[in-house]
Formats: structure tokens, C-alpha cells, sequence
């Protein structure tokens, strides 16, 4: 029973989590099926696609210092709500304005999504035991594969039901749903702002908190060489290669539409295969175990997806890679609240998230240019065989540093930080 009744809060967090993941793919989709319909043009459908990295350069260079002076609980629900209101008003502008207008609006709305995953992250670390955390990290993996399917499902029956635009503030009503639902959990920082009402923020504090990142990043080099390649891996690596995804499976496999949308589908069926076996076996499973074993197999999975010929090769590929997507993003949760101080998790996050969106935008940008003249094929191959190498090298870093004692030296590196 006492069991139960401390698992409340954390199903609380899981079910705003929950909800907030499944109207965030209906606005995903909703909002490319306006601006499509709006502008007849693809082109204007991939300028979305840049304004989230966009938005995270202008946002995480000041957004975690606000955050670790801030009251996490509270900047959390104010943003849920903040989004909810410019999703709302999202249709009226593109019918008043223009599609340019409804850039604006995408990009503040991505700015409140760069600021809402640190403070999150940083309370659900205050929130949650540490005893606790790996089995509500395989539990929110779970949650977020269940969007993966439910969420394009719910707005496929909203398009049915309505109109992209009656999906859109379907949306809404979902984040703000979101909203009370974080406004019903406990106020873990009730003097916090008090104590940060006292120090005006200002470019000296700021450069004062990128220094303390950088002095941080030096005593523990450990915890953030591990960091930032599980990042280059599990982010750019993957964004960069799913760039490549529709071109390589219409030009290079030759699949049909249908033929496409089934190897979604097998996609779809190994997240959520991968992340039920996750939860079933999360606590016998190291946490480097976790993080660097699936790193690995889901870099097999590409590697396997990149050299196909045939269908059915590359669906063995997808299932491979999403099954283990939720063991490794798992296992580097669990690593980055055990070993990033909460009182600077959001200032850490932040700017590492800022270096990830640079490399994702010229890493990105460097398939995208290489594809004009290059086969497509060999440059999936390339960087599928370069992820692989990444995963090898964080793999045996995490292993060998598990037969010394990971622990051990990582709070050493802890404890000399300034």
C-alpha cells in the first residue's frame, strides 16, 4: 500500500507526460498538413524542420540559467499553458496573416519546447528516488513509444472527425490539460524564487554560468565525454541519417508508398515491442549496460537498414534500431540525473543541447548538399558506418569504465567542481 501511494506523484508526471506526448505528434502533423494546404509547397513544409534547432540556438544560451534560478514546477505549467495559448491562435494568424506569421508563432512555440525539457528533466530528478528513476525513465520511454503510435492514430481520427485545424486546438486543450495536471504536483522549490529574485539576470551572470558549465565539463570529463558522444550518436547521427529516409527507401530501395508506410509500421511495432521488454527487464540491467548496448544494436540497426537491397532487410534494420531506442535513451537518462548535479542540470543541459542543435543543422545540412551529386545510398552507408564507429568507442568507454568503478570516479570529478 505504501508502495502505491508513492508511486502517486510519479504516475501524476507520467500521465501530463503521456498527454503532452500525444498532442505534440497531432500538432506535428496537423501543422505540416496546413501549411501545405495553405502554400501548395513542400519547401515551405521543410522550413518547419529548421525552426526547431533555430529556436533552440536563440533560446538554451540564456535558458538554463533561468531555469536553476527558477522554480522548476512552476516554469514547467507556465509553459504548458504559454504553448497552449499560441497553438490556439495558431489557425487564426495563417487565415489573418500569412504562412509567415505562422513561422513566428512555430518558433516561439519551439523555444517554449527548448526551455520545458530541461526544467523537466531537472524536476523530475528532484521528484523521483534515485532507486526509482531507471524504472520511471523505461516507463516514460514506454509512454513515448505509446505516443509514437497513438498520437498520428488520434489525429487521424481528428481529420476524419474534423480538420487539421480542429486537431490543432484539440492540441491545445491537451497541453493545458497538461498544465493542471503539473500544477497538482508538489511545489519541491517554494523559497527558490525569493532567493533568485535577488540576483537580476544579466549578461555578466550568464557568461558567469557558461564558465561554471565549462569548469564542470573539466572535472568531469568522464560524465561529459560519455554526454556528448550519446548525443553525437543517439541525436545528430540519427537526425542527419532520417533526413536521408524517404529519398533512400523511394530511390535507392525502390518501395511503393504502401511499401513505405509498412516499414513505419514494423518502426512502430519495434518501439513498442522494444520499450515493454525494456520495462519488464529494466531493474536486472546495468545502467551502462543499457545506454551503451543500445546505442550500439540501434547503430547495428542503421547499419544493416544502409547496406539493404531488399524490403525485408531493411524492415529487419527498423525493427532493430527501434527496439533498442528506448533501452539506450533509458539508460542515458538515468546516467545524466545520477551524475549531473540538479542545481546546474538545467545551465548543462541547456548549452550542451545548443552545441547538439549546431551539429545537427551542419551535419544535416552536410548530407542534404552531398546528396546533389552523391549517391544517396553511399552517403546513408557512410554515416550509418561513422554512428557505428561513434557507438563502438562509447560502448567500450562505458564498459571499461564500469571495471573501475564508474561510480566511484565520477563522484570524485563531482566533488572537485567549483
Amino acid at each position: 500500500m505504501k508502495g502505491i501511494k508513492s508511486w502517486g506523484y510519479p504516475v501524476l508526471l507520467l500521465g501530463g507526460i503521456g498527454v503532452s506526448n500525444i498532442g505534440e505528434w497531432i500538432y506535428f502533423l496537423s501543422l505540416n498538413l496546413i501549411v501545405l494546404k495553405e502554400t501548395g509547397s513542400a519547401f515551405a513544409v521543410s522550413v518547419l524542420y529548421l525552426i526547431r534547432p533555430a529556436a533552440v540556438l536563440m533560446t538554451n544560451v540564456w535558458a538554463g540559467s533561468i531555469i536553476d534560478r527558477f522554480n522548476k514546477r512552476n516554469i514547467m505549467f507556465t509553459l504548458d499553458f504559454f504553448r497552449a495559448m499560441l497553438i490556439t491562435i495558431l489557425p487564426l494568424m495563417l487565415s489573418a496573416w500569412s504562412v509567415y506569421s505562422v513561422y513566428c508563432i512555430v518558433f516561439f512555440i519551439n523555444m517554449a519546447n527548448a526551455m520545458f525539457r530541461p526544467s523537466s528533466m531537472a524536476y523530475v530528478t528532484l521528484l523521483i528516488p534515485p532507486e526509482r528513476r531507471k524504472r520511471f525513465n523505461s516507463l516514460r520511454a514506454l509512454l513515448e513509444s505509446g505516443a509514437f503510435l497513438l498520437g498520428p492514430a488520434a489525429a487521424g481520427l481528428l481529420f476524419i472527425a474534423g480538420t487539421p485545424i480542429f486537431a490543432i486546438w484539440v492540441n491545445a486543450a491537451a497541453l493545458s490539460l497538461s498544465g493542471i495536471i503539473t500544477m497538482m504536483l508538489p511545489n519541491l522549490e517554494k523559497d527558490l524564487h525569493l532567493q533568485s529574485s535577488r540576483q537580476k539576470l544579466s549578461l555578466a551572470v550568464y557568461k558567469e554560468d557558461w564558465q561554471l558549465v565549462y569548469r564542470f565539463s573539466r572535472t568531469a570529463r568522464n560524465v561529459m565525454f560519455i554526454y556528448f558522444l550519446f548525443s553525437l550518436v543517439m541525436t545528430v547521427m540519427m537526425s542527419a541519417l532520417d533526413s536521408l529516409e524517404a529519398a533512400f527507401a523511394k530511390d535507392v530501395l525502390q518501395l511503393t508508398d504502401a511499401d513505405y508506410g509498412f516499414l513505419n509500421s514494423v518502426a512502430g511495432a519495434g518501439i513498442i515491442a522494444g520499450a515493454l521488454v525494456n520495462v519488464l527487464f529494466v531493474k536486472k540491467l546495468p545502467t551502462f549496460l543499457l545506454m551503451g548496448s543500445g546505442a550500439l544494436l540501434v547503430s547495428v540497426g542503421y547499419m544493416i537498414y544502409a547496406f539493404s537491397e531488399f524490403f525485408w532487410t531493411a524492415a529487419l534494420g527498423f525493427f532493430l534500431l527501434a527496439f533498442f531506442l528506448s533501452f539506450a535513451n533509458t539508460g542515458f537518462l538515468t546516467f545524466y540525473q545520477k551524475h549531473i548535479p540538479v542545481d546546474i542540470m538545467g545551465r548543462v543541459g541547456s548549452l550542451y543541447s545548443l552545441f547538439e542543435a549546431v551539429f545537427i543543422i551542419l551535419i544535416t545540412g552536410l548530407f542534404g548538399v552531398l546528396a546533389i551529386g552523391a549517391s544517396i545510398q553511399h552517403i546513408v552507408m557512410t554515416g550509418a558506418a561513422v554512428m557505428l564507429v561513434m557507438a563502438v568507442v562509447l560502448c567500450s568507454f562505458l564498459f571499461i569504465s564500469a571495471k573501475r568503478r564508474t561510480s566511484g570516479v565520477f563522484s570524485a570529478d563531482q566533488s572537485k567542481q567549483t
